[in-house]
């Protein structure tokens, strides 16, 4: 067996293949980003959240595999890709010999990570389910002409920042928000992210925090 690291996916040839085939297909169908920009910070943040809440280095690693591998079955399909996106990450980390209890840990995030269909399962899956949902950003947005912006487009657009701050002390993670309110409101946001806010409350949960959402300095939830 052996010990695999975002390093190690990071050089795969396999996986950057599906990454790259995966923002293709997604920009095509005018989704917001989804490739190695938004893994790679899914993967810090989920790695991090675990970091922060002491867990153990390979445990936080596990989270970053998970983070980075999360979203490959977007070249597939739109639809389950987190399911079916645990089917192919079980494929690579079997093939790079990751011992099945860790494959068991990163797969069942990846399943249980979409808001449609997931559940906080676990650490790791509670870890990236945070990390995923917390990535809001204008440089997700692949749409170059504002006028045709749809809401999801809008609710990106208007972030200018998004950061996840765990306190163990507290207990708390909270995603801290900056809208640019002028190019969508803030009920905008609620009305296609408040599902994910959600799924974030119970992942919190299952971490033994309370989350909280912070918009432009105003405590939400």
């Amino acid at each position: 067996m052996s010990r695999i690291t975002i390093e190690t996916l990071r050089k795969d040839e396999e996986i950057g293949v599906y990454l790259k085939c995966s923002t293709e297909y997604l920009g095509t169908l005018g989704f917001t980003e989804h490739g190695k920009r938004h893994v790679s910070i899914v993967a810090r943040r989920a790695r991090n959240v675990l970091k922060d809440l002491d867990f153990s280095e390979r445990d936080c690693e596990l989270a970053e595999i998970a983070g980075y591998l999360h979203d490959i079955a977007n070249m597939i399909n739109r639809f389950n890709h987190g399911g079916m996106g645990a089917v192919m990450a079980y494929n690579i980390l079997s093939r790079l010999k990751m011992p099945p209890e860790e494959i068991a840990l990163v797969i069942s995030a990846i399943g249980n990570h979409e808001e449609e269909r997931g559940n906080a399962v676990n650490h790791v899956a509670s870890a990236l389910i945070l990390a995923d949902k917390s990535d809001v950003h204008r440089t997700r947005v692949t749409n170059t002409d504002f006028a045709t912006f749809e809401i999801h487009d809008r609710v990106n657009f208007a972030a200018e920042s998004a950061d996840l701050e765990v306190n163990k002390k507290d207990k708390t993670i909270k995603l801290l928000l900056s809208i640019d309110t002028k190019i969508c409101p803030v009920m905008e946001y609620f009305e296609i992210f408040l599902a994910r806010m959600m799924m974030c409350r119970r992942a919190a949960n299952f971490l033994d925090c309370r989350f909280g959402l912070v918009i432009n300095g105003n405590e939400l939830l």
